[in-house]
C-alpha cells in the first residue's frame, strides 16, 4: 500500500504508542495534510541532519501512523498526535515537490510479551536501567516507566529516553518479536551500564586526586605553622636568604629598590600561588644579571693586532680602524663613540672579525642575529605579568656572557623586519645610541641597565639600512678579496679548517698556490671564501673517498682537483653539487 512519509530527525517510534509531536517545518506540515484523507503517515527516520531531498536520504524502514488530531496554531505551526501501528518495509521509495511516499509492507509482528523469557529480558532490562539510573540524575525518568509501561511503550521509551542511536534503533524496529527487541535493547543498555561504571571510576579517582591535593596543601600549611612556631620555617629560611642575596648584589639603587619590594610581595603570596612563583621567577632573573661584573682584561693593541692578523688575512684598511677604535678605548677607558657596522658580501669574514676583537680583549663574545626579526619584544622583552614572559635578547645575551661588557655581535642588521606587534628598529636605536643606551630599561626587568659597557659592532651585507640607524654607526665596507689574498687566506685558514672538518692530517695535504688558484678562477664566483672553503673541503672529501677512507700524504695537482669535482658533478645529474655562488 502507498503511504507519505514524514521524514524525523533521530527519532524511530515503535509500533503500539501514541505518538504527540509539534511540527513547524512547512514541507512536514504540507505532508500531513497531503495524508489527511487517508488517516494514515508512515514515520521514517532520516539519515541525513538537513531535511532529505532524495530517497537514498531516508531508512527502508518505518512505521505506520494512523493521525488522531491535527491542531493548527495561530504562528502556522502545527500539533498533531499519531498512534503507531506497524512496522513497515519500504519501497518504490519517490519524492514529488518536496514530498516523499512509499509502498508499504508490513513486518509481522509476534506478541510473545507473556513468556517467562521475554519477562526475563525485561527484568534484566530493567536491573541495567535502574543502575544507569542511579548513577546519571538525567535519566531519572526512566524510573516511572520500568514497570507501569505496556512492553511496546515500555521498548520505545527505553529507546528514546536513552538516546540510541538511530540505525540500531532502526534495527530493533525490524525484529518481529518483543524478546528479539528486548535482547538488541539489552545490549545497548549494558554498553550504556559499563560506560556509566568507567564514568563513575574516573569520576571517583578524579575526587581522590583532588582530595589529596586539598589534604598535601592543608598538611603543607600545618607544618609551615608548625615551624613558625619552632622558628624553623623552610621557606621563611629560602625567603630570607633571598632577601639576603638581594643585599649582597650591591644592585644599583633602582634596581635594589625594585628587588626588594617585589621580595616584599613575594613573601605576602602562598607559596602555591602562581603570582608568588611569577615573582620569584622575576627576582632569579634580576639577580642572574651581570650589575657589577665586568671583564678587567687590559687592552694590548700589540696583541690585538697579532690576533686580527692571524685569523685575518688582507684587509688592513678594516683592520686598522678597529684598532683606532681600540686605541680610544684604552685611553678613554670607555667604549663610548662610534658604532662599528661592516658591510660586506657573504664569506668575507664578518663575524668572524667580531670574534676575533672578543679575544683581542680578553671580552665574552654574544652573537644575536637579526635577520627576519620583527617583534620590538626580541629586544625590549615581555611584561612579566603575560604567561612565558622572559627579557628580552639583549638583556639574555648578556646573562649568558656573565658580564656586563662583552663584544656583542648583530648579525644582518640590514634584514631587519617590522609589522604589526611594533617597530624593532625604534628599540635598537636605544640600543646603539651611546646617549641612550647607558639607561636601557627591559620590560621584563623594569629598571634601567647601563649598556654603554658593551662593544656592540653591527654586520651587513648591502648598505640599506635606514639613515637613523646609519646615523648612529660608522659603515666599514669589507670589498672582498683579491685572488693573492685568498690564496693566502686558503694557505693559513682554509686547509686547516677542511682537514678538520673531513679528518685529514694538515700535513699530508700537498696543495700548492697554483692548485688553489686553479680552485678559484674554475669553481668560484665570489668576493668572499666560503665557496671556496666548500671546494677545498669537496675535494678532500672525494679524495677520502677514493683512498677508502685512507688518511696518506697526497699531492692534489689541477688534474686530480678536476677529477674530484667532475665525479661529483656526475652524482648531481651535471649539477656540481654545493655549487651555488653568487656572481658579484
Amino acid at each position: 500500500m502507498n503511504h507519505y512519509l514524514l521524514p524525523l530527525r533521530n527519532l524511530v517510534f515503535q509500533p503500539g504508542v501514541t505518538v504527540p509531536i509539534f511540527m513547524d517545518n512547512p514541507t512536514s506540515i504540507q505532508a500531513l495534510e497531503a495524508a489527511k484523507p487517508s488517516g494514515k503517515i508512515v514515520l521514517c527516520a532520516q539519515k541525513t541532519i538537513p531535511y532529505p531531498a532524495k530517497s537514498e536520504d531516508l531508512y527502508d524502514i518505518g512505521t505506520v501512523a494512523e493521525i488522531v488530531q491535527m491542531l493548527r496554531m495561530p504562528d502556522e505551526t502545527m500539533h498533531i498526535v499519531l498512534q503507531t501501528l506497524n512496522a513497515v518495509n519500504l519501497e518504490n521509495t519517490t519524492v514529488h515537490n518536496g514530498l516523499f511516499t512509499a509502498d508499504t509492507t508490513i513486518i509481522p509482528q509476534i506478541d510473545d510479551s507473556d513468556t517467562d523469557y521475554t519477562k526475563l529480558l525485561r527484568d534484566k532490562v530493567a536491573d541495567k536501567l535502574a543502575f544507569v539510573i542511579k548513577k546519571r540524575g538525567n535519566l531519572v525518568k526512566l524510573g516511572a516507566i520500568v514497570q507501569t509501561y505496556p512492553l511496546a511503550s515500555f521498548i520505545d521509551a527505553v529507546i528514546q529516553m536513552t538516546d540510541i542511536d538511530a540505525e540500531i534503533a532502526m534495527k530493533i524496529l525490524g525484529l518481529k518479536t518483543y524478546a528479539e527487541k528486548l535482547l538488541a535493547l539489552l545490549e545497548q543498555v549494558g554498553l550504556m551500564a559499563e560506560m556509566t561504571k568507567i564514568e563513575d571510576s574516573v569520576n571517583k579517582r578524579v575526587a581522590q586526586q583532588m582530595d589529596r591535593g586539598r589534604r598535601e596543601a592543608y598538611l603543607t600549611e600545618k607544618m609551615r605553622a608548625l615551624q613558625k612556631e619552632m622558628g624553623n620555617d623552610a621557606d621563611d629560611l629560602d625567603s630570607e636568604a633571598l632577601r639576603k642575596k638581594i643585599v649582597a648584589t650591591k644592585l644599583p639603587k633602582d634596581a635594589e629598590a625594585k628587588a626588594l619590594t617585589e621580595w616584599k610581595r613575594m613573601n605576602n603570596q602562598s607559596p602555591m600561588s602562581t603570582e608568588g612563583a611569577i615573582l620569584k621567577t622575576y627576582l632569579d632573573e634580576l639577580l642572574a644579571m651581570p650589575w657589577n661584573k665586568s671583564d678587567k682584561s687590559p687592552i694590548d693593541l700589540a696583541a690585538a693586532r697579532a690576533e686580527l692578523d692571524r685569523e685575518h688575512s688582507g684587509m688592513e684598511g678594516v683592520k686598522e680602524r678597529i684598532l683606532e677604535h681600540l686605541a680610544v678605548m684604552k685611553k678613554t677607558g670607555q667604549t663610548k663613540g662610534t658604532i662599528l657596522c661592516l658591510v660586506g658580501a657573504p664569506g668575507v669574514g664578518k663575524t668572524s672579525l667580531g670574534a676575533s676583537v672578543a679575544r683581542a680583549l680578553g671580552r665574552k663574545y654574544q652573537r644575536i642575529s637579526l635577520g627576519g626579526v620583527s617583534d620590538e619584544a626580541h629586544f625590549r622583552g615581555h611584561r612579566k605579568t603575560y604567561i612565558g614572559s622572559q627579557p628580552g635578547r639583549i638583556m639574555d645575551a648578556l646573562k649568558r656572557a656573565g658580564a656586563n661588557n662583552p663584544v656583542m655581535i648583530l648579525d644582518e642588521i640590514d634584514k631587519l623586519g617590522r609589522d604589526y606587534r611594533g617597530d624593532p628598529e625604534a628599540a635598537l636605536l636605544e640600543v646603539l645610541d651611546p646617549e641612550q643606551n647607558k639607561s636601557f630599561r627591559d620590560h621584563y626587568l623594569e629598571v634601567d641597565f647601563d649598556l654603554s659597557n658593551v662593544l656592540f659592532i653591527a654586520t651587513a651585507n648591502t648598505i640599506n639600512i635606514s639613515p637613523a640607524l646609519r646615523d648612529r654607526m660608522e659603515i666599514i665596507e669589507i670589498p672582498g678579496y683579491t685572488e693573492d689574498e685568498k690564496v693566502e687566506i686558503a694557505r693559513a685558514h682554509l686547509l686547516r679548517r677542511a682537514a678538520e672538518d673531513t679528518g685529514w692530517a694538515p700535513d699530508n695535504i700537498k696543495m700548492d698556490d697554483d692548485a688553489i688558484r686553479h680552485i678559484i678562477r674554475k669553481y668560484t664566483a665570489e668576493v668572499g671564501v666560503r665557496q671556496l672553503r666548500r671546494e677545498i673541503t669537496a675535494v678532500l672529501r672525494r679524495t677520502l673517498l677514493d683512498l677508502d677512507g685512507a688518511d696518506q700524504s697526497t699531492e692534489f695537482t689541477p688534474a686530480q682537483i678536476d677529477a674530484a669535482l667532475a665525479k661529483r658533478k656526475t652524482l648531481n645529474g651535471g649539477k656540481r653539487i654545493g655549487f651555488n655562488a653568487a656572481r658579484v
